[in-house]
């Protein structure tokens, strides 16, 4: 099946595009408030998969991982995919009070964070959320962030945020008596939100490689001219492609609650994370010694590519689950 985005789609991708490429900055120490806050206002970008009923822009999944894409594209640090990911899980899992109580707060841009008891040790934005969602054996628990011992995990990208969770859910409010669908919802979302990111970052990389061939001149010409890097940057691009269908392709399949959406799920987040490993190193490659420097944005993607191999599941542990 070939996908293809919408007039819609197409401008809300523009729109996030245009506003991250004016004001994000992918240094900053764990991530613009001022930026966030606007792209969920002027935006709603945490808003976009929320229902109506529970204060948000009633739209799809897809839509989020439109948006989460542009986010990747930017490398700027954003809670973007911890919000989505907690979102969804409350959607498949929580009770109806828990939805109409939590989802408005997500929708107007508050930090969540989803965490599974049995593996708290990074949890995606875990520190930085001022809502927090645990499952256990147990079931579904709201529990209070200030309430739980959270720890920073130091790791190769520090925009991807990591941290460990330590909750006692004895004070926690029950919000399932359940946990399995909001966990198995979160693991799927989470997948495909980190394709969707490699697949933006991929897509920056390759605009940058392009755009310092067409730049550098060697031998009195742009070295983009040499037939060998020609066919490099042409690998690169379709690779991009390839993820992109794959990542779109899956996106589709979660949000739409597909029968295929898991194996799907399961080979984006493989293909994405290797084909985004491979064109950060071209990236690096393509650019020479300048890449190295922190200076630079090229070491910002080869760094994201090695934070988003691991994110959600390593590609190896993805195809292991593909059926064939």
């Amino acid at each position: 099946m070939e996908f293809a985005l919408s007039g819609e789609q197409q401008e809300l991708a523009a729109t996030v595009r245009s506003l991250l490429a004016k004001r994000a900055d992918p240094r900053v120490e764990t991530y613009d408030e001022s930026l966030w806050q606007t792209l969920c206002e002027q935006i709603g970008v945490a808003a976009l998969g929320i229902p109506a009923e529970y204060g948000g822009a009633g739209f799809s999944l897809f839509e989020s991982l439109v948006a989460l894409e542009e986010v990747g594209r930017s490398l700027a640090p954003a809670p973007l995919l911890s919000s989505l990911v907690t979102s969804e899980a409350l959607i498949a899992g929580a009770d109806e009070d828990a939805k109409h109580r939590l989802l408005p707060r997500i929708a107007t841009g508050e930090v969540a964070a989803f965490a599974d008891a049995s593996d708290a040790v990074n949890v995606l934005d875990g520190d930085l959320a001022t809502l927090l969602v645990v499952a256990t054996d147990d079931g579904l628990f709201e529990v209070d962030p200030e309430a739980c011992e959270r720890t920073w995990t130091p790791s190769m990208d520090q925009t991807v945020r990591l941290a460990s969770v330590r909750v006692d859910t004895g004070s926690a409010t029950r919000i399932a008596a359940d946990g399995t669908a909001a966990l198995d919802r979160a693991r799927l979302v989470g997948a495909v939100g980190t394709a969707a990111l490699a697949v933006g970052c991929a897509s920056r990389a390759l605009d940058m490689t392009v755009s310092n061939s067409q730049e550098r001149v060697q031998f009195g010409r742009p070295i983009g001219s040499f037939q060998a890097l020609k066919h490099r940057m042409a690998d690169m691009l379709v690779e991009l492609e390839m993820a992109r269908s794959a990542s779109w392709a899956a996106s589709y399949a979660v949000s739409a609650h597909a029968d295929n959406a898991e194996q799907l799920a399961h080979v984006a987040k493989a293909y994405c994370s290797d084909a985004l490993a491979h064109i950060a190193g071209e990236t690096v490659q393509l650019h020479g010694g300048i890449a190295i420097t922190w200076e630079h944005d090229a070491q910002l993607v080869f760094k994201r590519a090695h934070a988003l191999g691991q994110l959600y599941g390593a590609a190896h542990e993805h195809r292991a689950l593909v059926a064939l």
